[in-house]
């Protein structure tokens, strides 16, 4: 137990001291940010398939009920990195951007007969954007103006699970997680006009809350090769307590002179109710084919924004800001025998490909929707004392536009790297 305990001392200290904003993306500047791949290697490669996926060999953190097919004899850590080249598009203008991140950091063991236990830290949220706009106040094109916005941060995820198979080919689960996080946003409205003043708004919060995920997983055989596993996910909806903040500066060019403003939101942060259900198809452990779709209930819940009324001016909540996300996912893998002879016989072959609309309003319609498509290999790590580990590696295409919005082309390489080590195998000698 004092290898596990350290094991995971040293990923949750890897994990924070490399973490950054995985994300360049305007959209980042709505609402918590852009919603990260809550995945890990192997199901990236099917394009974040997992809701019905199970297997002894990986932390299927994305239902928890998974944790009790663990193998009894091992001991799984998994670390994923990525790296993305995105082109924004807008109005005939394009420009590239590139960032890197380490992504996610997971462990899971038999803890008893019929008990699987997963740990782990991943992002929950990113936002990450820096950039300008220009334009004239007037047709004559006398005053100008220059907004400029900027924004980093998002919250992250630590989280404890266990799951139990009560009955045979029946599993439940739970994932116990720590979330928190901050981010800060900015805008600076500049004019050349002297007799406007120079606007400056500045937001940030604080998030230090709970977050629960529960999952079931019922096996259906369906002959001596073949079985259907029926996955189901949800996260109840609740505040997370922090306390929001916008503070406004108004400086005369003039005089310089600073009228300075702090508005607090009482109603605080919150997430939203969520729910998700998977099947997948198994043949003789060879392939694997699933779907899943997951909806998140964000139209329930508010955001706050500064609004003039009646001549005061409110940091008041926004009933109207999100919208329910659905995602749609179909993907599988194919592996011809994770214990033949030959190189190529063990490789994993997966694909994937979704569908999902956005949880934010932007400039009064639909967010961006987003398509992806993905491709990866799970590559066998084999030396004269394991077999069983594996380097997963894909690549992703992901489209988010809508009318008249920007639009992002994203290619995203991630590589993640499965130890799966004979931790409590007993040896006997001869």
């Amino acid at each position: 137990m004092k290898k596990i305990f350290c094991a995971i001392v040293l990923m949750a200290g890897a994990f924070t001291a490399n973490a950054q904003s995985g994300t360049n993306s305007p959209y980042s500047q709505y609402g918590l940010g852009i919603l990260s791949n809550q995945s890990a290697g192997f199901s990236r490669g099917m394009d974040g398939l997992g809701i019905g996926y199970r297997d002894g060999k990986q932390v299927n953190f994305l239902n928890p009920s998974s944790y009790s097919g663990i193998d009894s004899l091992t001991f799984i850590f998994d670390g994923g990195v990525a790296g993305q080249i995105t082109n924004f598009s807008e109005n005939g203008v394009k420009k590239n951007a590139k960032n890197a991140n380490f992504e996610y950091v997971v462990a899971g063991f038999r803890l008893q007969k019929h008990v699987g236990v997963g740990v782990g830290i991943v992002p929950f949220t990113n936002v990450g954007y820096n950039y300008v706009s220009e334009g004239y106040l007037n047709e004559g094109r006398t005053a100008s103006y220059k907004n400029t916005y900027e924004g980093k941060g998002g919250f992250r995820q630590a989280f404890f699970g266990v799951g139990w198979e009560p009955l045979r080919n029946v599993s439940v689960g739970v994932n116990f997680s720590y979330l928190w996080g901050s981010y800060e946003k900015s805008i600076a409205n500049v004019y050349n006009d002297v007799w406007v003043n120079t606007l400056y708004k500045y937001y940030n919060a604080s998030v230090s809350n709970y977050k629960l995920d529960a999952g079931l997983q019922y096996t259906l055989p369906l002959g001596k090769k073949d079985k259907v596993t029926l996955g189901v996910t949800y996260s109840p909806k609740h505040k997370l307590g922090a306390e929001p903040e916008c503070l406004v500066v108004s400086t005369n060019t003039t005089t310089n002179r600073n009228d300075t403003a702090t508005f607090v939101s009482g109603y605080g942060l919150e997430i939203p109710e969520m729910m998700g259900a998977g099947l997948m198809y198994h043949h003789d452990n060879r392939l694997k084919l699933g779907i899943d779709y997951s909806l998140q209930k964000w139209a329930g819940v508010g955001f706050p924004e500064l609004k003039s009324q009646n001549g005061q001016t409110q940091y008041v909540q926004n009933m109207n800001y999100f919208k329910d996300r659905h995602k749609v996912t179909f993907g599988g893998e194919y592996c011809k025998g994770s214990m033949m002879r030959g190189f190529f016989n063990r490789l994993r072959y997966r694909a994937g490909v979704s569908y999902a609309t956005s949880y934010l309003n932007v400039k009064g319609q639909d967010g961006p929707k987003e398509l992806s498509v993905s491709a990866g290999l799970g590559i066998p790590i084999i030396n004269v004392y394991n077999n069983r580990s594996l380097l997963n590696i894909s690549g992703q295409w992901i489209r988010q536009s809508g009318n008249h919005l920007l639009t992002e082309n994203s290619f995203r390489i991630n590589i993640g790297i499965t130890f799966n080590e004979l931790w409590f195998m007993k040896w006997k000698m001869k």
